[in-house]
């Protein structure tokens, strides 16, 4: 499970707790707060605390206070100018504080995100638990042979099951010369800081991190794309499930200018054009590597 009794005791008492605000609060995060959802084998996202609101974001865009006369429309067609143009301020008004549970190498990508706050779990102080991601058998993949990134064919019966042993026997026995180095009976023990470099990279840590809508967005639009890592993707997932009930007019214009759109180069523009003319177009005659021409038909698929 996600979450030990005591942690599910401690939420369903912060649920349970009820403040008297002025500020604008967002019923569907209202709901949202505190509530693990949970991601992998052992991972969870949960919100903790949030600012502003739809809007916050047009609000910002006029400078001005107030709802006025203006209709919802248009506060929408606001937001979807602001997103189509890339303002990115108005967007930055709104902010959202998250409590991650992850492997520790999903964490070295997203810590790359560097626009953010960010508060770890600290090995130096206290003992990581024995919790490891264990991938399950459907997301064992080899190596792409196009993409040295990226995964290729799902790794299957008797393959399959040695790298799961693999991943399994390994994690243990590190966690046990880690517990065995920091046991102090008859012996000092070696130091907290140190005997963390004997564990894997598929150990769960956690922290808080804090982020504006703006760059929220930068990471879920590189974080929930179908090319990102699946580990990490499965995050992004699960953020977009809670920010489009945060800010729903925000996201469903992220969700069609970033995610469900796409950006194309001057010579992709300019292929694009000679085949909506009826011209036969290749990579050699729109000047692209086969590697841009691929991630172009991409595009156009």
């Amino acid at each position: 499970m996600p979450l030990s009794p005591e942690e599910e005791a401690a939420i369903a008492a912060q649920k349970a707790e009820t403040h008297t605000t002025a500020r604008a609060t967002v019923p569907g995060m209202e709901a949202h707060l505190y509530t693990a959802k949970p991601v992998l084998d052992h991972g969870f996202i949960r919100v903790i605390d949030y600012m502003g609101d739809d809007s916050a974001i047009t609000q910002a865009a006029r400078v001005s206070y107030g709802k006025g006369t203006k209709a919802v429309s248009n506060d929408e067609g606001l937001i979807r100018y602001l997103m189509r143009h890339w303002h990115s301020t108005p967007f930055e008004m709104c902010e959202i504080k998250l409590h991650v549970k992850l492997p520790v190498f999903v964490a070295r990508q997203w810590i790359r995100h560097r626009t953010a706050n960010v508060n770890e779990y600290s090995a130096r102080y206290s003992i990581l638990d024995r919790e490891f991601y264990i991938p399950a058998p459907e997301n064992l993949a080899a190596q792409s042979s196009t993409n040295n990134q990226g995964r290729g064919a799902t790794l299957e019966g008797a393959e399959a099951q040695r790298v799961l042993d693999l991943l399994r026997d390994d994690s243990t026995r590190a966690y046990d010369h880690y517990e065995e180095m920091l046991q102090t009976e008859g012996q000092q023990g070696l130091a907290r800081e140190l005997a963390r470099m004997n564990l894997p990279a598929n150990i769960y840590t956690q922290w808080y991190w804090k982020v504006d809508l703006h760059n929220l967005f930068h990471f879920l639009r590189l974080r929930a794309d179908t090319h990102a890592q699946y580990e990490i993707r499965v995050y992004a997932e699960a953020i977009c499930e809670v920010i489009k009930d945060w800010v729903p007019a925000a996201y469903a214009a992220f969700e069609d200018y970033r995610l469900g759109g796409a950006q194309l180069s001057a010579k992709g523009l300019a292929a694009l054009k000679r085949m909506l003319a009826g011209e036969d177009m290749d990579a050699e005659k729109a000047g692209m590597s086969k590697g841009e021409w691929r991630e172009f038909e991409g595009v156009l698929r």
